[in-house]
């Protein structure tokens, strides 16, 4: 049996730096643009689940798509469903924002983002540590990240009504620039989603043997081409579902003129 003593205690914690940091460059400028960026979805995100305006034929706002409640704007329901009946009067994005939001929040790059541009866990490497004890992702709450891989199927889903949605645009509105924005967010929204870590280890991450299984292995090494770029998606994606979700309002509000949409 292993005893333990102070040395493996202190080889639980976190390293601890005695000094303020030992950077010489500009480190905090990282977590300052991160904690700018995420700070403007959720600020955009708010505020579009209470905008009103999120649908103009053929285009429906990201935020808000699927569509399922009868309070729903004529035209904007999902395949005609409407599973929640009259009961509820909501706003519609409530129904389904949870669960792409859920997707990123337990995204393994956003957790490193905003663990340091939010929390100081740590704001940098070489930074020193402001938290008194560190528990890692063992404790309430963030023991629930555990789940990401859960929020990655309905991602998955998510991702095919946003594709289908980009579709329907195509085929009734070819020219519009809306068009052209939603699939644009739909092929960014897959690649980000398919890049997933957790879509890596689905596809081959427990095969011993590639040989074995060609097609898996051929999943994997597509899977892991969009894993290594997987910052650069999570962030490319987050502005361009801001960006369609904004162009459709704007046209439902009649800022952008729908003829040139």
């Amino acid at each position: 049996m292993t005893q333990t003593t102070p040395e493996n205690q202190v080889r639980r914690q976190r390293a601890q730096i005695k000094v303020r940091t030992l950077r010489t460059d500009s480190w905090w400028l990282a977590p300052l643009l991160t904690f700018l960026g995420l700070s403007s979805f959720l600020v955009y995100g708010f505020w579009a689940i209470f905008d009103g305006s999120y649908f103009v034929d053929p285009y429906i706002a990201p935020f808000s798509s699927p569509c399922l409640a009868t309070s729903c704007t004529e035209g904007a329901r999902f395949l005609g469903l409407t599973p929640f009946g009259d009961w509820y009067t909501l706003p519609p994005g409530l129904l389904i924002l949870g669960l792409p939001g859920g997707f990123r929040l337990t995204c393994y790059y956003y957790r490193k983002s905003y663990y340091r541009a939010f929390w100081l866990s740590p704001s940098a490497c070489a930074v020193q540590e402001p938290h008194g004890k560190y528990t890692g992702e063992t404790r309430f709450p963030l023991i629930f990240q555990n789940i990401h891989r859960y929020f990655f199927y309905l991602a998955l889903v998510i991702g095919g009504v946003l594709t289908y949605d980009a579709i329907l645009a195509l085929i009734h509105k070819p020219l519009g620039v809306g068009t052209w924005l939603l699939i644009l967010n739909a092929v960014l929204i897959f690649a980000y989603t398919l890049g997933c870590h957790s879509c890596r280890h689905i596809t081959a991450g427990r095969l011993n043997h590639f040989s074995r299984h060609p097609v898996r292995y051929k999943a994997w090494t597509i899977v892991s081409k969009l894993n290594a770029k997987h910052q650069q998606l999570a962030w490319a994606s987050m502005f361009s579902v801001m960006g369609a979700d904004l162009y459709v309002r704007l046209v439902a509000k009649g800022i952008i003129l729908f003829p040139y949409a």
